[in-house]
């Protein structure tokens, strides 16, 4: 088929100067998402270190303290290191591009209207195979639209472009392309990231060598987001999106929001803080709070997807089933408060506080009972947070089976231990305020020990919870 085409305009070339005086735009993407990450991440330690949004936090600063087994400065060092290699790789990777140009975007547009031109050519081939008369149906329209009349009977023919057409080449040039860019640039870091990350949790060796560094940070924070073994960093982060930004063909400047856009994110996902005024966290389900479900022991096999969408984990089954978390957030907060009283009253008797926190080298090293030679029994015989019955226990277990993977490094079964004691209390303190609400309860005597008119008097006590409660909820057991 030969196609009767508009030529294309002459262009005139030349180097696009930079939108920094004296820094190439190539090395100006390597220095935004950096500077993004630090200043993002410093909005929010000063709204930790001021506690100027407590109602939104997701954990309180005690927590961090007692529950982290990294030191913020080992954070730091981390995430440096990863940023340097991340760099490193970045200056290479650009001695490939080419220089960017400018003065060709009227041509850019002439070749979008000739493939429209083109395209035109087979519509009515198109609609006869789903057996439309495309003469017809031109026919009947034309009256009102001249131009879909025109197109509908194979498009136009001539030496010049009718003006729809530059309109619809410059549209798809300026907005359309970019925005499918940006869009499969999104999908393919989704993608990469997820069935990595999701392996990182399946394979063992990969787990225990690389991943589980990441997993120190049981109540993550903003500059923590980069916490990573740098393996794990370069492979997981500066890789995937490497690579979308290569397939989907980003000019450097697109690049430039790409990169800063996706490093933003992942700070925003690793906050701590659920702000109902933060768009990150509005545009999409995957946010602060989602990924946080994920670095809880009993969450750890869940919530993979990061750092945009949760697609994926919907698709394939990954997404926490256990419904409302905030009793658990409740338990674990209470907890660390009381770890931190007891610290500070036994260094009142015994020396004055350090300000050091946990890290590989100071963590406990013998975790009680739970050794590497008893990680069965701590799998099974702990008894888990409280969950719906099904789905949502199986991914508790097979969480904390993840956690037992650290045992040679910092938390594992120590974390463990200290949960399990924690919900022991827990039930504890149930079981004696049920008694005491149930002996309390109208028609049951104070004194009363008959145990079938105390069975059913703590029954009533679960249905009255229900009630109050909506009907998801479940009695302790």
């Amino acid at each position: 088929m030969t196609f009767d085409l508009p030529p294309l305009p002459s262009y005139h070339a030349e180097p696009l100067a930079p939108l920094v005086a004296g820094i190439p735009d190539k090395y100006l993407t390597l220095i935004l998402p950096i500077v993004a990450y630090w200043a993002f991440s410093m909005l929010f330690h000063v709204i930790d270190v001021y506690d100027l949004f407590p109602q939104y936090r997701l954990h309180t600063p005690v927590e961090i303290t007692n529950r982290n087994h990294v030191s913020r400065w080992e954070v730091f060092q981390d995430v440096i290191i990863q940023q340097v290699i991340q760099t490193i790789m970045g200056v290479f990777f650009t001695m490939f591009d080419p220089d960017q140009q400018t003065g060709m975007d009227d041509y850019n547009i002439a070749v979008w209207g000739q493939r429209i031109r083109m395209t035109q050519r087979f519509i009515p081939s198109a609609l006869a195979l789903v057996g439309l008369d495309s003469t017809r149906i031109a026919q009947s329209v034309s009256s009102t639209s001249p131009a879909l009349s025109t197109v509908l009977s194979g498009g136009h023919s001539g030496p010049t472009f009718a003006s729809w057409e530059l309109s619809f080449a410059s549209a798809l040039y300026n907005y359309g392309i970019p925005v499918a860019q940006f869009a499969v640039a999104i999908f393919m870091v989704d993608t990469w990231q997820y069935f990595l990350h999701r392996l990182m949790h399946t394979n063992k060796y990969l787990y225990t060598t690389f991943h589980s560094r990441h997993h120190r940070l049981y109540v993550p924070y903003a500059y923590g987001a980069l916490y990573n073994h740098p393996f794990e960093g370069f492979l997981l982060d500066t890789c995937g999106a490497g690579l979308a930004y290569l397939a989907t063909g980003m000019t450097v400047r697109q690049s430039m929001l790409f990169f800063t856009g996706s490093t933003c994110k992942t700070v925003d996902d690793h906050c701590g803080y659920a702000l109902p005024f933060d768009p990150l966290q509005r545009i999409t389900g995957n946010n602060a709070g989602y990924h946080d479900v994920h670095h809880q022991s009993w969450g750890i096999k869940t919530n993979f997807s990061q750092p945009f969408f949760t697609f994926w984990d919907r698709m394939l089954g990954t997404k926490w089933t256990g419904g409302d978390v905030s009793a658990r957030y409740e338990r674990q907060r209470l907890a660390a408060e009381k770890k931190e009283a007891n610290r500070l009253n036994t260094a009142t008797k015994m020396g004055p506080i350090t300000d050091s926190l946990p890290s590989e080298s100071t963590a406990p090293q013998n975790p009680g009972p739970y050794t590497t030679n008893n990680t069965t029994a701590l799998q099974t015989s702990a008894i888990l947070p409280q969950a719906p019955n099904g789905k949502a226990t199986a991914q508790a277990l097979d969480s904390r089976r993840q956690v037992v993977y650290e045992a040679g490094s910092a938390g594992g079964p120590a974390v463990l231990t200290e949960e399990t004691a924690e919900e022991l209390r827990e039930r504890e303190n149930l079981r004696e305020q049920e008694a005491r609400e149930a002996n309390c309860l109208p028609g049951v005597m104070r004194t009363s020990t008959d145990p079938g008119n105390m069975m059913k008097a703590v029954r009533e006590v679960h249905r009255r919870r229900g009630s109050l409660l909506g009907a998801g909820s479940t009695s302790p057991t």
